[in-house]
């Protein structure tokens, strides 16, 4: 019996406290199933011995009473014949026998009851393996789903991460136009102011005033001799 054990202690125990504990959650709910399924494999080899010993029990069993049935019969057909010395030792044999019968029965009540306490736990600890089983499969689906959220998380994590890069990018980017606009009015307050000097007196110097002086003389002369008319 001492085989169940570590099957009742692991039924008995809190799942998902020992899952917290692994490393590998899906890996270790692998590695309790396999336990178990050994578990289940010495419980029916043991269940199928002890079966084997209640049959074999039984078989002693009967084959005591047929002996007993028979020196009952011989006893009979003794008495019949006239010899009662002989049916005598026959029942003697039978009376020595019914001992033996007892005992045989008293160890098949035995075997028989281990066979039923055997194929329980047998039975019991092969629904508990078929459950764990299905079990198994949600907890792989439930461990896929949190692998799937966490890879979520961490998009998430890398997303905002890459929100404040852009958030640097367009601050160095603001620093940058305003350091071009200031270089820019640095440049423009840096040019010498035009000096308009020189174009007044080009405008005045003899031979600058183009052919727009001629017409202008000939205007005057024009006049003059209209008002000497």
């Amino acid at each position: 019996m001492n085989i169940l054990v570590r099957f009742r202690e692991i039924m008995a125990s809190n799942i998902h406290a020992m899952l917290d504990k692994a490393e590998d959650p899906e890996k270790m709910i692998d590695q309790y199933l396999r336990n178990l399924n050994n578990d289940l494999g010495k419980v029916k080899s043991e269940t199928a011995t002890i079966m084997a010993e209640e049959q074999r029990v039984q078989r002693d069993l009967d084959e005591c009473v047929a002996e007993m049935d028979k020196m009952q019969s011989y006893a009979v057909k003794a008495l019949e014949a006239g010899n009662e010395d002989d049916a005598r030792k026959f029942l003697a044999r039978k009376s020595s026998m019914s001992v033996r019968e007892t005992e045989l029965r008293n160890a098949h009540a035995a075997a028989a009851s281990n066979v039923v306490k055997m194929r329980e736990m047998h039975d019991k600890l092969t629904a508990d393996v078929k459950e764990l089983e299905e079990r198994k499969t949600l907890i792989k689906g439930k461990l896929a789903v949190a692998k799937a959220q966490e890879r979520i998380n961490n998009i998430h994590s890398s997303a905002g991460s890459a929100n404040r890069s852009i958030s640097a990018f367009e601050r160095m980017e603001q620093k940058a136009n305003a350091a071009y606009d200031k270089a820019n009015a640095m440049a423009e307050l840096n040019v010498q102011p035009k000096d308009d000097i020189d174009d007044l007196m080009a405008k005045y110097s003899t031979g600058s005033t183009g052919s727009g002086s001629g017409v202008d003389d000939e205007l005057e002369a024009l006049k003059r001799s209209l008002d000497d008319k």
